[in-house]
């Protein structure tokens, strides 16, 4: 892939991608187009201004469930949008530091988690408006296997000093479009969201279960190498 890529390309790869290691289906494709954005943003731009823009991708996405309650199911197809939007804000805003060289690690790692917390809830209000009864849950469930999951990452950055996002080849950014996906579907099959919110709710117990054995595990080890020092 590199091979392609100018000698400025690869050192801007090299610069946003500082400090994260990613597994995800599609970095290579991410990466790329964050390098080519990052460079093309106008001079007025800040970090923090990319993480309010993302942050007005979720309420986009929270408001296209309250439209697609009250008005009608196909402004489900906004929260594409708003999710488009969010992955701009939220994949630049730490990225855009790096590369303009005014990096805050660990106020940009804060506000990251704090803003990605409360677009996991808004996701979830949204989802319990759209729906009704018990389903509702299926909302609740969803925050919470995603606010267990967002635990787990910050255990196990505490344990290993190495910060990741992603499980395997499932990132942010594919949550993203698979929910996206999900709307899309809904909108062409009513109802259908709630036969998906089950399977991700499951699907992200798992992993959870999966990655809590092995969070468990580097736990372990690290206290045999401690006891053995």
């Amino acid at each position: 892939m590199k091979n392609n890529l100018s000698h400025a390309q690869i050192e801007t790869l090299s610069t946003i991608s500082k400090g994260r290691h990613r597994t995800n289906l599609f970095k290579n494709y991410e990466q790329r187009t964050l390098a080519f954005l990052v460079q093309h943003l106008p001079s007025w731009m800040s970090p923090n201004k990319l993480t309010f823009i993302g942050f007005i991708g979720s309420l986009i996405t929270m408001l296209s469930f309250i439209l697609a309650k009250y008005v009608q199911r196909e402004y489900l197809l906004i929260g594409v949008l708003g999710f488009a939007i969010n992955w701009f804000g939220d994949s630049l805003d730490g990225r855009f530091a790096y590369y303009s060289k005014h990096p805050r690690k660990w106020y940009g790692f804060a506000l990251d988690i704090t803003i990605d917390w409360i677009t996991t809830i808004l996701i979830g209000i949204g989802y319990v408006v759209y729906t009704d009864g018990v389903w509702e849950l299926l909302g609740f469930g969803f925050v919470v296997m995603y606010g267990w999951a967002m635990i787990t990452i910050l255990l196990k950055y505490k344990i290993t000093d190495k910060y990741t996002i992603d499980t395997g080849l499932f990132g942010p950014t594919e949550a993203r479009i698979i929910i996206s996906l999900i709307l899309v579907l809904e909108v062409l099959f009513k109802d259908s969201i709630i036969y998906s919110a089950i399977f991700a709710c499951v699907f992200l117990f798992i992993v959870d279960i999966i990655d809590t054995l092995n969070l468990l595990h580097l736990a372990n080890e690290k206290d045999i190498a401690e006891r053995l020092k």
